[in-house]
């Protein structure tokens, strides 16, 4: 008897659990469309999409371009030596440049992006529900989603696969560096090969992966910033959540999207 009420009382926590993680998946989602809803209606917000461009673009380049070079090092250094073993080293070069365009980029630059951009976007929400300053939006007849979060969204949309590109760019000219300059790979050879491996198809999964992460970013860190609890505890706790559910929907969502563009 004992044991039975035991196993009913845990068959019910699990319930509530999921119940509570279904309701909060619900309650994300209707965010992400009332966010996209307010992008288009009036005021439009260009100067707070500029400011977003270049905080979440601009200002992460320099971590992205450094992650990105010793990326193709790393990669080519690597990508040689199992080449070698094979007499394939002219391939290095559509090696390299495959898994950066396909895989490495978008993945990469996106986690650089959210432990940078994300991270403080989150903060900064969260400050400002702490401090009140949305509630005095709203009383301004401001809405808070169309000057806070709409902005956001469209400057990581935008901004995500520009990094992308750059990191693809970088990141193939560090495994040139590596493996022509250093190992000794002929450089026509090099190029030769990344113009006929890589296809339009290649080029599109890239651009396709690198907006759905720019969404992801900044739906969900907008998300945990703006519904942060109203202590500095409950930011910290925010930030974190947001950073690491960020990182594994990118890497969740990389696999589906990988399966169905092969």
């Amino acid at each position: 008897m004992f044991s039975s009420v035991n196993s009913m009382e845990w068959i019910i926590g699990v319930g509530e659990r999921t119940l509570v993680r279904v309701q909060g998946m619900g309650h994300m989602f209707l965010f992400l469309l009332r966010a996209i809803a307010w992008v288009f209606r009036p005021p439009f917000r260009f100067d707070q999409i500029l400011k977003q461009l270049h905080f979440i673009g601009f200002k992460s380049t320099f971590v992205v371009v450094l992650t990105a070079i010793f990326t193709g090092m790393v990669l080519a250094l690597q990508g040689y030596y199992s080449l070698q073993k094979f007499g394939s080293e002219g391939l290095l070069g559509s090696a390299v440049a495959l898994s950066m365009i396909r895989e490495l980029g978008p993945v990469l630059a996106a986690l650089m992006v959210t432990a940078r951009a994300g991270s403080a976007m989150t903060a900064e929400i969260g400050i400002m529900r702490i401090t009140e300053q949305i509630d005095a939006l709203e009383t301004m007849a401001i809405n808070s989603l169309q000057y806070l979060i709409s902005p956001k969204i469209i400057g990581a949309l935008v901004a995500v696969p520009l990094l992308v590109a750059i990191f693809d760019v970088v990141g193939i000219y560090g495994g040139y560096l590596v493996g022509v300059k250093l190992l000794g790979v002929s450089g026509g050879s090099y190029w030769s090969s990344i113009e006929s491996a890589v296809e339009w198809r290649d080029v599109y999964g890239g651009i396709l992966k690198s907006v759905s992460f720019g969404l992801i970013i900044s739906w969900v860190c907008c998300y945990k910033g703006y519904y942060t609890k109203m202590s500095s505890e409950g930011l910290g706790k925010a930030t974190t959540e947001a950073v690491v559910l960020s990182s594994v929907l990118i890497l969740v969502w990389d696999y589906f999207l990988t399966s169905v563009l092969l």
